[in-house]
């Protein structure tokens, strides 16, 4: 099998060297630049299957770099590393053209297990195409174009944010959703009434999954929302 090629843009040499020899070693070609203007030199040289940049760079930051790499690539999944946390820059994060995130500092499994999402959610996109995205849950299929959830020919129809937060799990299914990632992704806004609204919608599609037992969405205290299934 052909081993994915990641585009890693970190000034820190110290943890880029680090970052480098781990992904290397869990079987990723990797190509390490220390700034954002390299990086971009990189991308549009080579093929690549997953690009994490960090924030603050020199010449170049990663938020600039993903929206370079946006012009030309509209689907190449893009996680960026982070010392911020606060919500204006995860929001310019995603404005940029970002998949996901990571505040520093980080451990090394929890920037594989995100970069196995999104390489995940990156395929099925693929093969679903842009006017497909139909998900199995369970007994459940859900149909994101047509905001529609169906058991057993019954259907629940769904509104523009259950869908787009039903969609969030599905990508996540049997992983845990962030909180935050989710607020800023489907409400550009990780405020106090936004937070209220969304735990009233994850109430609501609780209750329709529950028409399967084999399905539970379940809260994890302080995190975020997990999907899972049992089949």
């Amino acid at each position: 099998m052909e081993k994915l090629r990641v585009l890693l843009a970190e000034d820190d040499k110290n943890l880029g060297v680090i970052l480098k020899n781990y992904l290397e070693a869990k079987n990723y070609v990797t190509h390490l630049y220390a700034n954002g203007e390299s990086a971009l030199h990189a991308y549009q040289h080579h093929q690549y299957d997953l690009c994490i940049l960090d924030v603050m760079m020199p010449v170049m930051d990663g938020f600039t770099l993903a929206e370079q790499i946006r012009k030309s690539d509209k689907k190449i999944p893009i996680l960026f590393l982070t010392a911020k946390s606060l919500q204006d820059d995860i929001l310019q994060g995603f404005k940029s053209g970002g998949d996901d995130y990571i505040t520093k500092p980080f451990n090394m499994e929890e920037l594989l297990a995100r970069m196995t999402a999104i390489l995940r959610r990156s395929r099925q996109n693929l093969e679903t195409g842009p006017k497909s995205n139909i998900f199995r849950i369970g007994k459940f299929t859900f149909d994101y174009n047509r905001q529609q959830l169906t058991i057993n020919s019954q259907e629940h129809k769904l509104t523009s944010k259950e869908a787009d937060l039903l969609r969030m799990l599905c990508e996540n299914v049997n992983q845990v959703l962030d909180r935050k990632a989710a607020l800023v992704k489907i409400w550009n806004d990780d405020s106090y009434f936004n937070a209220r609204s969304m735990d009233v919608y994850i109430v609501k599609l609780r209750k329709v999954l529950k028409e399967d037992p084999d399905v539970e969405l379940i809260n994890v205290h302080g995190v975020g929302f997990k999907l899972v299934t049992r089949e």
